[in-house]
């Protein structure tokens, strides 16, 4: 499994409604936000390698310039975290949004996208950590379904060994081919083969 940090986990859709439905004033978002960072972002929401090197480094800036005008919105600076992934600054967005889910504890997005991150840098005990809390903190069908999938992925990937400085991996195919070495030695050999 092989999980790049552009690559969409959520579609547009499904982080719209999350952040909708999350305590966040939007109309806060929408104020401090300009017209053509908000249109970027729904661009980068729809395919995060759409937008070209200059139209990320712009947003980034406008969208630093809004946690400057609304520095108590938490939302923001995940908007901040997720845009940083896109121009794959990892770890700059990590500590933006480990900042978001410190200012904003009950932040479900905050702690959903926190929890992304670390999976897709394949820190999944702590992705599962903060994905669980976003989970408690969903308040309708579409914030648990998400956190219901990401916390599957991540699942998955403790299960298949996945995970930064993790052996799992490793030992799995180390016992694998020993089974495959002990399987082929009882087959019997074929008559005439040379």
């Amino acid at each position: 499994m092989n999980i790049a940090l552009n690559t969409p986990v959520h579609t547009m859709d499904d982080q719209v409604i999350a952040l909708a439905h999350d305590r966040s004033p939007m109309a806060i978002l929408s104020n401090v936000l300009a017209v053509d960072a908000s249109h970027q972002l729904q661009r980068m929401f729809r395919d995060p390698r759409v937008l070209e090197p200059g139209e990320r480094i712009s947003l980034i800036a406008q969208i630093r310039s809004a946690i400057e005008l609304a520095p108590e919105v938490a939302e923001i600076r995940v908007l901040l975290g997720m845009a940083l992934c896109v121009d794959l600054q990892a770890q700059e967005a990590l500590e933006q949004l480990r900042l978001a889910v410190e200012q904003s504890p009950s932040c479900f997005i905050a702690h959903l996208k926190y929890g992304e991150l670390l999976m897709r840098l394949r820190i999944c005990e702590k992705a599962a950590e903060e994905t669980h809390k976003a989970a408690q903190l969903a308040v309708n069908n579409a914030q648990s379904e998400l956190a219901r999938r990401q916390a599957a992925t991540i699942r998955t990937m403790l299960r298949e060994g996945i995970e930064r400085g993790g052996h799992g991996g490793l030992l799995s195919r180390a016992f694998r081919f020993g089974r495959r070495n002990k399987q082929r030695s009882s087959l019997p050999a074929l008559a005439g083969t040379k």
